[in-house]
């Protein structure tokens, strides 16, 4: 079992930043990959940023050169850094991860990320 806790969302004006932080309650290394999901009102849970175990990363074309997923391997901790956030940004975000041994997914619960014009 691995517990995912997120924190960092808020309320932030486009063209701002904010920075997620997700919290893993044992090794990341025990996990295959983490990443960064969001679900805006009405529509489905879509991929942001993940990283792999072997630090490979990968981006959803609409956040790539604006957001930057990155890794404290002491910490257990996972980053999204959101730079020039725009009004479609706006959503839940969560936090994911697959169990390398098992391949079972988990979730954190999720936090708010609101921008405003």
């Amino acid at each position: 079992q691995v517990q995912l806790v997120e924190s960092g969302g808020g309320l932030v004006q486009t063209g701002g930043s904010l920075r997620l932080s997700c919290a893993a309650s044992r090794s990341i290394f025990s996990l295959n990959d983490m990443g960064w999901y969001r679900q805006a009102p009405g529509k489905q849970r879509e991929l942001v940023a993940r990283i792999f175990s072997s630090g490979s990363t990968m981006y959803a074309d609409s956040v790539k050169g604006r957001f930057t997923i990155s890794r404290d391997n002491a910490k257990n901790t996972v980053y999204l850094q959101m730079d020039s956030l725009k009004l479609v940004d706006t959503a839940v975000y969560y936090c994911g991860a697959t169990s390398r041994s098992t391949g079972m997914p988990y979730w954190g619960q999720g936090t708010q990320v609101t921008v405003s014009s």
